[in-house]
């Protein structure tokens, strides 16, 4: 697996956290770093407007996606300024890594 950080460009907000995401090193490909990303995130494909490789390059096709390295970080740039409209709630069974069993762990 290649491990990334992914997060949704935004520079109005104060915490913008970056998720990792895993892709499996035999699908590296620039639709299946958008599928994987906008599930994670909870953001709809279609209002993705480029993938951006931090700092400052665009990736634009499969090979650009195989070059990744671990762990390097991405941002989603979104098309549509007003942001709240474009998120939903993934459900737990999309594979969101909710861990039922782990949430009810007590310390």
């Amino acid at each position: 697996e290649l491990v990334l950080k992914v997060r949704i460009q935004n520079p109005n907000l104060r915490e913008n956290d970056f998720i990792e995401i895993e892709l499996d090193r035999q699908e590296l490909t620039y639709k299946e770093l958008l599928r994987v990303s906008c599930r994670e995130l909870g953001v709809n494909p279609e209002h993705v407007q480029k993938i951006r490789k931090l700092p400052n390059t665009m990736l634009r096709k499969d090979k650009d996606v195989a070059r990744l390295q671990d762990f390097q970080e991405l941002e989603l740039v979104l098309t549509v300024s007003d942001k709240n409209l474009l998120f939903r709630v993934p459900s737990l069974s999309e594979g969101s890594g909710y861990n039922k069993k782990a949430s009810e762990l007590t310390y």
